[in-house]
């Protein structure tokens, strides 16, 4: 696996208007193969994860720096951390739930492996589906996530992350299908959305942990 340095993506002059802080960090990793089963490796240090966040720790996450900085966002947003849980948090409640962390595969492993190391929650495009520079604004009229039949109307003013083709994703939300990461994928496109309160070298932290889980 090959991996370029990181770069930012951009971020509309009307969403920088109100969140100045607001930022997209990229990192495009090229694959030696394809997507699949986890390791032995992977699926130990996920194990080893879910040992580290049993009931106490998951109560006590919300205070860590880089958590309580996406719970301050969230509330910016509109958005209710106690009910839509910050993306760290989400998963420790899971892991809690199902008692531990199981192997989805290399691709969510590695995401999972990052964002319960560093609390930086990161998201993954096949980079062949990406046209130009991908960056953060607020959807227009009459636009929709996703192409096709599965392609779903979006409500103007959300936030989202695009492309020259348009939507991908809501912020914080799963990638439209077509942009996904299959079995074919060769590039992949990984992004963190960066918020006031979370460093640059923590995203940078999240990001190459994540590309050397999928160099396994």
């Amino acid at each position: 696996m090959s991996e370029r340095p990181t770069r930012a993506g951009w971020v509309s002059e009307r969403l920088l208007g109100e969140f100045p802080r607001l930022g997209l960090t990229l990192l495009e990793v090229e694959l030696e193969r394809r997507p699949g089963r986890s390791p032995k490796g992977v699926r130990a240090r996920l194990a080893l994860l879910a040992d580290r966040f049993r009931g106490a720790d998951a109560l006590v996450l919300r205070q860590r720096p880089v958590p309580h900085a996406y719970r301050v966002f969230f509330r910016h947003i509109g958005l209710d951390p106690d009910v839509t849980r910050v993306p760290v948090e989400a998963a420790a409640v899971q892991r809690l739930v199902q008692g531990g962390f199981p192997s989805r595969g290399l691709l969510d492993d590695a995401l999972t492996i990052a964002l319960m190391e560093t609390g930086v929650p990161l998201w993954a495009l096949d980079a062949e589906t990406v046209e130009g520079r991908l960056g953060l604004r607020l959807s227009g009229e009459r636009e929709q996530l996703g192409e096709g039949e599965l392609a779903a109307p979006l409500a103007p003013g959300r936030i989202v992350v695009g492309d020259e083709r348009g939507p991908i994703a809501l912020l914080f939300g799963e990638p439209a299908a077509e942009r996904a990461v299959t079995k074919q994928t060769r590039r992949v496109l990984l992004f963190a959305v960066v918020v006031e309160g979370v460093s640059a070298l923590e995203v940078e932290e999240a990001l190459w942990t994540c590309a050397g889980t999928l160099a396994s």
